[in-house]
């Protein structure tokens, strides 16, 4: 092993390792990640590895069960916590850096092993560095594991048509299983464009054909992934509707989607997903712009410009490129759609840029890969320190269990309980409404002591309660009265307060 070799490999372990640390050091913020960690919390507790479920009683039929299985499993296994929910994207990130790593080096064919084994380990840095991986491996999403199954599908693919084993051609069918059971059809269409244009290009149709497995294939893909989408609609009729018309054509084709059951809809300026590719891919999608337009002034005048390798290197300029061009025309996105396309866009760094050659553009090259892990490190730190300003109600909980001694069935929220405040109550947090808090507070004695999370937002509710109950804790969105039992309850100034700001 070279010396080169050896540090790029200290990297790459530095850099995923500094991301698993993280992992543990940071608590869940709203909304996303208590979301799904919540759901896969239920599933772990309940034991019900068929119907994800957003609440007790409440299925969740936004996405397929992959990503939830994985973290309910992690959760049996170690222990619920952040650690432990956030570990199985860390580990479909981990595999794709391989993957990364074995795309780059199989495809440069002309070139030594040890030359080889230098560019791959490159491209596994530079994709691990890039400011949405780095954040997404750490993350519990389900967009890690989708990218995870359209790289290895693509990969497989691609390798299976240069010659190599016949395993490559059902890492093709293992991949789109993958992604089909972590987000759906979509994994078929973010595999399927890049192939169909590559195809196109190259005219290989008959040597597709031939080559790939693509009968048993086809069969063994079905056997694998129909039967959860049957009887997950048999169990909670409803499901294949919403999730196939619902989330897979409404939300692509309607901006501002209004029949989204467990979130909101965005409705960004067509054309952002591009933006995101570029904020996304920081810092290296910059140097990739300036390889390219540095090898075309190059190109200019040429008679005889390169072009070994033009057809595998179309196909990873169309793999990086299929999530940008299909999400142009909507506006309902998110950054985190074009993370499919970030493992191919390291291979098109070290194809364009010299980063892999010693010399300027390589030491610049190691100060931007220890951009993103510095930052995150850093801020990852600034904000432990800061946790008051989090958004996220694990502090308050735990004050709540710590301070008052009371069951978490006295805690509630007002109208909506944040997904972090199910997850960290383990789904015991109690939500109420104002007409509600009247009505109890009407009863006559004996009432239960009740501990009240109000939105600082909220102001005539505030107001109103502020002049009976006094307020025992706050956070960066929260007021948290105490309304213990006492002979202010049945003060008919209290009533009318809160019925005038109700």
């Amino acid at each position: 092993m070279t010396n080169r070799s050896r540090v790029l490999l200290i990297l790459i372990g530095s850099v995923l390792a500094a991301r698993l640390g993280l992992s543990a050091l940071l608590p869940f913020m709203d909304t996303t990640e208590p979301r799904y960690a919540e759901i896969a919390r239920i599933m772990a507790e309940t034991g019900d590895w068929i119907t994800p479920w957003f609440d007790y009683g409440v299925p969740f039929w936004g996405k397929p069960p992959l990503s939830f299985w994985a973290e309910a499993l992690s959760f049996r296994l170690f222990g619920v916590s952040e650690f432990a929910g956030r570990l199985p994207s860390w580990l479909a990130t981990v595999g794709t850096v391989v993957l990364v790593y074995v795309l780059t080096q199989k495809l440069d064919t002309d070139l030594s092993d040890k030359q080889k084994h230098i560019r791959g380990l490159w491209a596994a840095l530079i994709f691990s560095t890039m400011a949405l991986t780095f954040l997404s491996a750490g993350t519990v999403m389900t967009d890690a594991y989708l990218t995870l199954g359209t790289t290895l599908a693509l990969v497989g693919f691609i390798l299976r048509l240069q010659g190599y084993s016949i395993l490559w051609g059902w890492a093709l069918f293992a991949g789109l299983a993958i992604g089909l059971l972590a987000k759906g059809p979509i994994s078929l269409v973010l595999t399927g464009l890049p192939i169909l244009a590559w195809l196109q290009a190259v005219r290989r149709w008959r040597e597709t054909w031939r080559r790939l497995p693509w009968l048993t294939g086809t069969l063994t893909l079905t056997a694998v992934v129909l039967p959860w989408y049957v009887v997950a609609e048999m169990k909670t009729p409803g499901f294949l509707d919403y999730f196939l018309i619902g989330e897979h054509f409404k939300r692509f084709v309607i901006s501002d989607w209004q029949g989204d059951l467990y979130g909101n809809a965005h409705d960004f300026t067509r054309g952002t997903i591009w933006l995101y590719l570029v904020l996304g891919s920081f810092p290296w999608g910059f140097l990739l712009l300036a390889g390219v337009v540095k090898r075309f002034r190059q190109s200019i005048g040429r008679e005889n410009s390169p072009s070994a390798g033009i057809g595998d290197g179309l196909f990873v300029i169309a793999a990086t490129l299929a999530p940008a061009f299909f999400f142009t025309l909507s506006g309902n996105i998110l950054w985190t759609y074009i993370l499919p396309g970030l493992p191919f866009l390291a291979v098109l760094v070290v194809t364009y840029c010299p980063v892999h050659e010693p010399g300027p553009t390589a030491r610049r090259a190691f100060l931007a890969a220890c951009l993103v892990p510095f930052v995150g490190v850093g801020a990852s730190i600034w904000l432990n320190l800061n946790s008051s300003g989090l958004k996220t109600e694990k502090y308050l909980i735990q004050r709540y269990e710590e301070q008052t001694h009371h069951p978490m069935e006295s805690l509630r929220y007002l109208n909506e309980a944040p997904f972090s405040a199910r997850y960290y109550s383990k789904g015991r947090v109690q939500t109420i409404t104002w007409n509600q808090l009247t009505a109890q507070l009407d009863e006559p004695p004996p009432r239960a002591d009740t501990f009240l999370a109000v939105r600082k937002g909220n102001q005539d509710a505030i107001r109103a309660l502020r002049r009976h109950f006094p307020v025992i804790d706050s956070n960066r969105r929260y007021l948290l009265f105490s309304m213990k039992k006492s002979s202010s309850l049945s003060d008919a100034a209290l009533l009318r307060d809160l019925r005038s700001a109700g």
